[in-house]
């Protein structure tokens, strides 16, 4: 949201005054998971304070390798480590991971069960640097990819349990990274992460939201804003895509009127394109709405502008809601 009176200017970031946040959950939950297990390693395309892989740096010195600005060779290598014992986490930005190491990732990494841990900053329009920087399609090109994890956390809660979780996933995983101080919307002493599993967070009557990535607080504002408009909305959070929890869709689409998909990422090949699927392979006759990011590069703004400009904040939310 922008500041009342002003647009925030390209590489301003939106206060957190008010709200609960965590400084670098993915660094210092890795960093705890290091103190635990010997085999944890870090590693980065020279991206290391971009990526909040630090706090591991300053822990593990020894355990941290900075591989330059060559993410295929990032990869490689990652998945070279894990083939002799080691645990690797790999940071970089999701554009650079996605569009540049994509056949190291399905080779190297998920053709050999390699289980190397790719962290990817900047997913989606979290940046307004422009169709260079923006991963806007990762999830739909990883996805795709045999045997990969792929997961979309919400929060620092969520950021935090699933860092330590996916170190027990057998075979390589890709995970979404926000960064820097990071909104708590989930209550840590409530929430549990687990892979492959979807939280009912909200339940309602008329409208089941699907939301995943940092989507899903504001599907949770707009579900409440709708209330006062006579519309219940549930919102059920799918923060890992694959595997998909498409039991818990498919029990919310058999009980709502309709569905509307939300996610930070291209409507088509991501988290909407899962739902189709979905309610088409189990025959569940439903009005599904996927609601996302056009077809089509991002152009340079400032993040909250290209934001609401593309329907992601939750006022717009609300309002292509109550049209639908």
């Amino acid at each position: 949201m922008a500041k009342a009176g002003r647009t925030l200017a390209m590489g301003e970031n939106e206060t957190l005054a008010g709200r609960a946040a965590v400084e670098a959950p993915f660094g210092k939950a890795l960093a705890e998971l290091g103190r635990e297990r010997s085999d944890v390693v870090g590693l980065t395309a020279d991206l290391g304070k971009y990526t909040d892989i630090l706090p591991f740096r300053d822990a593990f010195p020894d355990r941290f390798f900075n591989l330059g600005m060559a993410e295929q060779n990032l990869i490689a290598v990652a998945a070279g480590m894990a083939k002799t014992g080691c645990m690797p986490y790999c940071t970089t930005y999701g554009v650079f991971a996605t569009r540049r190491a994509y056949d190291f990732i399905a080779i190297a990494c998920a053709h050999s069960r390699a289980p190397v841990r790719i962290v990817a900053g900047l997913p989606g329009l979290t940046t307004g640097y422009g169709g260079t920087h923006q991963a806007i399609e990762d999830l739909a090109l990883m996805r795709m990819v045999p045997g990969l994890t792929v997961i979309d956390p919400c929060d620092a809660t969520e950021i935090g349990q699933a860092t330590r979780a996916i170190a027990d996933v057998d075979g390589p995983v890709y995970m979404r990274l926000l960064r820097g101080q990071v909104p708590v919307v989930l209550d840590p002493s409530a929430y549990r992460f687990q892979v492959g599993r979807a939280s009912l967070l909200r339940d309602g009557r008329d409208i089941g939201i699907v939301s995943t990535g940092f989507m899903t607080e504001r599907a949770l504002a707009a579900a409440k804003r709708l209330e006062a408009h006579g519309i219940g909305a549930a919102v059920l959070h799918a923060s890992t895509l694959k595997p998909f929890d498409g039991d818990a869709v498919a029990e919310l689409a058999r009980r709502v009127d309709r569905l509307v998909s939300i996610e930070n990422h291209v409507a088509t090949g991501g988290l909407g394109s899962l739902v189709a699927e979905l309610v088409a392979d189990r025959r569940i006759p439903t009005k599904l709405t996927r609601l996302g990011l056009p077809d089509r590069f991002i152009e340079c703004g400032s993040v909250p502008f290209l934001q609401d400009k593309y329907g992601l904040t939750a006022d717009r939310l609300v309002e292509t809601i109550r049209q639908l």
